[in-house]
């Protein structure tokens, strides 16, 4: 039996490219044919994939899985398949957050949206990463849904850091650390101006790290640097590092103080998880998925004050105490967690769809 795989995009170093790797491996450990195809993919994992019009056929006891996280003619080949079609949903992030910045991302994330509700009568199975997203599948109309942990590779998070990147940052200031796009709903304009209240009340030696790409949205970016000049906040107070190797990455988790996000919208939310590897206290705006990511692991905010967000990163920072008790309730959610057999669950439902078995919907 074949269990292939669809990932419109597929990238090295991306969430949704490695997750379907990891898959793709299991699978094939299990005895299982399994292919993963795409529209468009990174130089260099031509070997690893192939492309859509060379999808074969499928069998009606083959299963294919659909990575969903943005709209593509895939779709529309989804919908025709015969065999198992099982949806595994990323989430898209709703257009209001790009009304204002760009009116063809508010239109593409509209019409994935869209796209993906069209998806609730021709799917036998739909999965979601997170109980956030999968509630979000049941208002689009599924009808049999579950929830598939991610996969995460911990083994990454033993490399060895970056040793010029960690002493850089591993100074006197206090370092305020976030992760993901630099996209409208991470709201990063209140991470800036949560810099701007501690540098003027607190202290000056404050510096916010943003690692993630600033060419998703060029026009956010730029909203965000004239932000910055009006505050009078200097390019290194906020730095921008763009797309960085892991090694990068993984010595500024360990030189940070405080991971601090205060997203309004997160489908999952993977730095959090690396946040709690390298015992990083995470302070996270209440909403969407970060509570079910966290559960009540580190320190949820259900309000934006920017003067009460300040100190409470000032006593995290200074009170030895507090911040043991945080990285303790972190550490329990990390073990929680890794306790999750994503691969024993993906192997269940196989079988299930296989067999031709009802999958319990939540």
């Amino acid at each position: 039996m074949k269990v292939n795989q669809w990932v419109p995009s597929f990238h090295r170093g991306d969430a949704i490219g490695d997750t379907a790797q990891h898959i793709k491996t299991f699978l094939r450990s299990q005895g299982f044919e399994s292919e993963i195809y795409c529209l468009n993919r990174d130089q260099g994992l031509e070997h690893e994939s192939g492309l859509l019009e060379h999808f074969p056929r499928p069998e009606k006891t083959d299963i294919t899985l659909f990575h969903f996280a943005l709209p593509s003619p895939m779709t529309d080949a989804f919908r025709a398949l015969t065999g198992r079609r099982v949806l595994i949903y990323h989430n898209i992030t709703p257009p209001q957050y790009f009304e204002n910045f760009s009116e063809e991302m508010a239109r593409i994330t509209q019409i994935g949206r869209k796209e993906a509700a069209s998806l609730s009568k021709h799917t036998h199975l739909a999965l979601a990463d997170s109980e956030y997203n999968r509630e979000e599948l049941e208002h689009f109309g599924f009808q049999k849904t579950d929830v598939f942990p991610l996969f995460v590779d911990f083994e990454k998070y033993n490399q060895p850091v970056n040793p010029f990147i960690y002493d850089l940052y591993n100074d006197d200031r206090t370092n305020l650390l976030f992760v993901g796009r630099i996209v409208p709903n991470k709201k990063i304009e209140d991470l800036i101006r949560v810099v701007q209240y501690y540098k003027k009340y607190i202290s000056p030696l404050i510096r916010l790290i943003i690692i993630g790409k600033t060419s998703s949205l060029p026009q956010y970016h730029q909203a965000l640097i004239k932000l910055m000049n009006e505050f009078f906040i200097q390019p290194d107070e906020v730095v921008f590092t763009g797309h960085i190797p892991d090694s990068e990455m993984m010595a500024l988790y360990k030189a940070s103080d405080v991971f601090l996000s205060l997203s309004e919208h997160e489908g999952f939310g993977l730095p959090f998880i690396e946040s709690l590897v390298f015992d990083l206290p995470v302070i996270a705006y209440n909403c969407t998925a970060v509570p079910y990511t966290l559960e009540k692991a580190g320190i949820l905010v259900n309000t934006k004050d920017f003067r009460k967000l300040g100190e409470l990163i000032d006593q995290v920072t200074r009170d030895k105490e507090l911040r043991a008790k945080v990285i303790r309730s972190q550490r329990k959610r990390l073990k929680e967690f890794k306790s999750l057999d994503s691969e024993k669950k993906l192997l269940k439902t196989v079988y299930e769809l296989s067999t031709q078995t009802r999958v319990k919907t939540k």
